[in-house]
């Protein structure tokens, strides 16, 4: 039997969304009022007067649980023009999933290289090329909250590092960002650390990588490895992000 498990936080106008998505909801008899206008009909020539419901969308490409594309990290990657969303190739929105678990790290401290070398300890695995690697926080619990931005640990430079090197090319986080939050990247910056700043974000400049961020559900995965993640964005033309409904594939044996 197979599993599909939802990863992924609704699109809702939260605190907790710097750039909240504004959700219009057109219920079924202004839809029959809108057609009617279309068709030149009126609205009750539709059954019970009802017409179709609809919604409008207006929002950053970064709300909910998106996938960012490498142009989101700067104007070049590897040396070259970097890719937007509907550029980057499906292959790395889908493959093998592997959630390390971090949960026990602090609320704004920083993962390290070591620390996902012992997570993989942890669960006897190694990263494959092609491995879509999701850092499980405990974040996702808190959506919708003003605990949730501070909540997370995220990940520093040589953990993301370390990771890129076993030829992945998508990390996603349970979490607003796949960096630390803002506040403690921001305090260390000013205490001399000048790469405190985005350091996993900037460093997509140099290697062409995915982030899924503002995953969920990390924690109903029955397994840390053996399913498949799918998290295809939507396709915004030039965009620096698309939306995703990332799901986890599971086969059940049982």
């Amino acid at each position: 039997m197979t599993i599909v498990l939802d990863l992924s936080v609704a699109h809702q106008n939260f605190a907790s969304e710097p750039y909240p998505p504004t959700i219009t909801h057109t219920d079924h008899r202004e839809g029959a009022r809108r057609l009617g206008l279309l068709a030149k009909v009126e609205p009750e020539a539709f059954p019970e007067g009802l017409g179709m419901a609809s919604d409008q969308v207006s929002g950053s490409s970064h709300s909910g649980t998106h996938v960012d594309a490498p142009w989101h990290y700067g104007p070049t990657s590897e040396g070259k023009p970097a890719m937007t969303i509907d550029r980057v190739p499906l292959e790395w929105c889908y493959g093998n999933g592997v959630v390390l678990d971090l949960r026990h790290k602090e609320p704004g401290s920083e993962i390290t290289a070591e620390d996902i070398q012992q997570a993989l300890e942890r669960i006897d695995y190694q990263i494959r090329p092609g491995d879509i690697v999701l850092i499980q926080t405990g974040a996702d619990k808190y959506y919708g909250t003003s605990e949730y931005l501070p909540r997370q640990s995220g990940l520093g430079l040589q953990a993301t590092q370390y990771i890129l090197d076993q030829g992945v090319r998508t990390i996603g986080i349970d979490a607003w960002g796949v960096d630390r939050p803002v506040a403690k990247m921001v305090e260390a910056y000013r205490n001399g650390d000048k790469d405190a700043l985005w350091p996993s974000h900037m460093f997509g400049r140099q290697r062409a990588y995915l982030q899924i961020e503002k995953m969920a559900n990390l924690d109903l995965l029955p397994r840390p490895v053996g399913f498949k993640v799918c998290a295809f964005p939507a396709k915004f033309e030039g965009g620096s992000a698309g939306w995703t409904r990332a799901v986890a594939i599971i086969e059940d044996e049982t």
